[in-house]
């Protein structure tokens, strides 16, 4: 696959070098390629589900494996399971029609309230695709990944070590903060490259709801495009052989993005879990 891609997309690094990479105009029709928009897209994306995702998936694990009566437990497992099995092209068919109109007010207050202060945050806000939007779907496809390992982890620390943590007083906040999120340390990690990638390479619902504009904002409310989308979109409508090559060699560049994701999940997982 590799070796195939490479092969096709050769013609676009010979004609335009390194600097499609980092071209940030893309002009099909004048035979103008810059991939910076897509790159900039896929990941202001995944970040913004990071940090919207991230929490709720690590205080749903936590209060699933520690803290919910035991009648519960896996009924709120399961429908936070259910999760990941709705297809992508549904969330993004809610996002266009339920969630944009509930974000617009939330971007809003956002824009008049820290956007002079915080760039990230500044509007102008149209419809409300955009990155903000993207990524908040997003958010809600990862926390199952997430949640399901986090959960896994925090279930195989042993029992004795938060019954010791209580015969030393500890509230069970302190159990769970010194008992076991350290043990837990190395899954955890690893379980949030997981969403990550997972986060990267989602399509349908992003191009639903980025906006599908080849552009740079600061503003997280700005629309955008993502290597995925790009790809997804364009590939039956191209035209030109150099069209297409530049679409085969974006796929390249996120299948070598999606790699070092993963060569550096292992090194975390592999810090974390040598930490006494």
């Amino acid at each position: 696959m590799v070796v195939r891609f490479a092969q096709l997309a050769w013609p676009v690094w010979r004609a335009h070098g390194i600097g499609w990479v980092v071209g940030s105009h893309w002009a099909p029709a004048d035979g103008v390629f810059g991939a910076l928009p897509f790159v900039y897209g896929t990941v202001v994306t995944s970040i913004v589900a990071l940090v919207l995702g991230t929490p709720v998936a690590l205080g749903t694990a936590l209060f699933v494996s520690e803290i919910a009566p035991a009648r519960i437990r896996r009924p709120i497992a399961n429908l936070i399971d259910l999760l990941a099995a709705v297809p992508s092209v549904v969330y993004g068919l809610w996002g266009s029609i339920v969630l944009l109109p509930l974000l617009r007010p939330v971007e809003q207050f956002l824009a008049d309230s820290l956007g002079k202060v915080i760039p990230i945050f500044a509007g102008p806000i149209g419809n409300g695709s955009g990155f903000f939007a993207a990524g908040f779907v997003l958010a809600i496809m990862i926390v199952p990944t997430i949640s399901a390992v986090t959960r896994e982890v925090f279930v195989t620390v042993p029992r004795d070590v938060r019954e010791a943590a209580y015969a030393l007083g500890a509230t069970r906040w302190e159990a769970i903060r010194y008992g076991v999120l350290p043990p837990a340390r190395a899954g955890i990690v690893g379980a949030v490259i997981l969403g990550l990638g997972r986060a990267l390479g989602e399509t349908v619902a992003v191009l639903m709801l980025i906006g599908n504009i080849p552009s740079i904002s600061k503003s997280l409310f700005a629309s955008g495009y993502s290597m995925a989308s790009v790809i997804a979109n364009e590939f039956e409508q191209s035209q030109e052989h150099l069209h297409v090559e530049a679409l085969v060699a974006i796929g390249l560049v996120l299948f070598v993005v999606t790699v070092l994701m993963n060569v550096a999940a292992r090194l975390l997982v592999g810090k974390a879990g040598a930490r006494p």
